[in-house]
């Protein structure tokens, strides 16, 4: 499969619906070890991207940079910085390409991780969305196949559980984080899994 602007403005689109129907789910996971408005937030931010007026004829570099801003400026907490961060990178990444195989989507996926973790300055195992994200973009750059991405993502989320948090809000909690499912794995899971849709 090609992921052009099209394509990724349908991935955008996905995400948006799917936030709105999870949204209660995820402001449970996040109040069971946060503050309760993981999914509030990350809806209202992806309802400001809907709106965004990026033509289908700008690279798809454009169309990243513009969803990163909007998330930064509309999405409260560590989430906005975080996830605008994964699109600004991953759009730098892209340079004036229009249309990617899925490994190249992924390496520059890839680059948009990188991104976050330095932003966080947290890695695999600290119970965050990095724990969703990394094996699930990793997947995509090794085989190009989205729906082993969002296996690898859902994989991802569920190996949190036992974890316990060591960045952010939850690690406050100490040995009280484990036993549940880290709301930012939870949302990028959700995320991977709409770019998997998309090929279906």
């Amino acid at each position: 499969m090609s992921y052009n602007n099209e394509v990724f403005r349908a991935w955008l689109g996905c995400i948006q619906r799917r936030l709105e129907e999870e949204r209660a789910m995820l402001d449970r996971l996040d109040a069971e070890i946060g503050d309760g408005d993981h999914g509030s937030n990350l809806s209202r931010g992806f309802r400001k991207v809907a709106e965004l007026p990026v033509g289908a004829e700008e690279p798809p570099a454009s169309l990243f940079k513009a969803v990163a801003m909007a998330l930064i400026s509309t999405v409260g907490g560590a989430s906005g910085p975080l996830y605008g961060t994964l699109f600004l990178e991953t759009g730098k990444a892209m340079g004036s390409s229009k249309e990617f195989s899925g490994q190249e989507l992924g390496r520059c996926l890839q680059s948009g991780v990188s991104g976050v973790q330095r932003l966080g300055k947290a890695s695999a195992g600290d119970k965050t969305m990095l724990d969703a994200l990394i094996p699930a973009v990793d997947a995509l750059a090794a085989s190009g196949d989205a729906s082993a991405a969002a296996r690898a993502g859902e994989q991802g989320r569920e190996a949190t559980i036992p974890l316990q948090a060591r960045k952010g809000r939850a690690s406050y909690l100490g040995v009280r984080s484990i036993g549940h499912v880290d709301p930012g794995a939870a949302s990028a899971a959700l995320i991977l899994s709409c770019l998997a849709q998309q090929g279906s």
